[in-house]
């Protein structure tokens, strides 16, 4: 099964941010097999399109408003996904919604699709989380992680030494 892992967002906006700090944040933390692919998807749209092809499954990864407590860790599966990006919180969610509609009316979306996020609290111009947001992220890492093991991917922490054992971009 070949799997891709999409963050999204844009790391100028806080708690919008989630996805592409969770992408690096895994590549930070583990080694990944073969099918695999990990891709920081930032704030691009339709032109993320090749990467689905030939994929059987995609995470994507971004901030989910879902009227529920900031700092909350959700799951989004199925047609919901197409649902959730049509309920946009960001400029790059026209881009995703426009994406999947794509994939969709190609044949080239994975057949199975599933979104994971934080509730946001701030979505503003600044670098970093709110405090909610920084209290749960380490949360969402350890789902996504439980996710590709339960589709079989043999994901394996990073050897690290105790001054890289801290997040790549500052503590938590």
């Amino acid at each position: 099964m070949k799997i891709l892992v999409l963050g999204v967002g844009s790391i100028l906006m806080m708690d919008e941010g989630i996805g592409v700090r969770a992408i690096e944040e895994l590549e930070a933390r583990y080694v990944f097999p073969e099918n695999v692919e990990l891709l920081d998807g930032g704030t691009s749209g339709i032109e993320l399109i090749s990467y689905f092809t030939g994929k059987d499954y995609l995470i994507i990864i971004d901030a989910i408003k879902a009227d529920t407590k900031p700092g909350t860790v959700l799951k989004v599966e199925g047609e919901d996904v197409h649902a959730k990006f049509r309920t946009r919180i960001s400029p790059h969610q026209i881009g995703i919604s426009d994406l999947l509609a794509a994939a969709t009316l190609t044949d080239e979306v994975p057949k199975e699709l599933v979104m994971y996020g934080i509730e946001p609290k701030t979505i503003k111009m600044g670098i970093g989380f709110s405090d909610e947001v920084s209290a749960a992220f380490n949360r969402l890492i350890e789902v996504v992680i439980e996710e590709l093991r339960g589709l079989g991917a043999e994901v394996l922490p990073r050897v690290q030494t105790a001054d890289a054992a801290e997040s790549i971009w500052g503590k938590m």
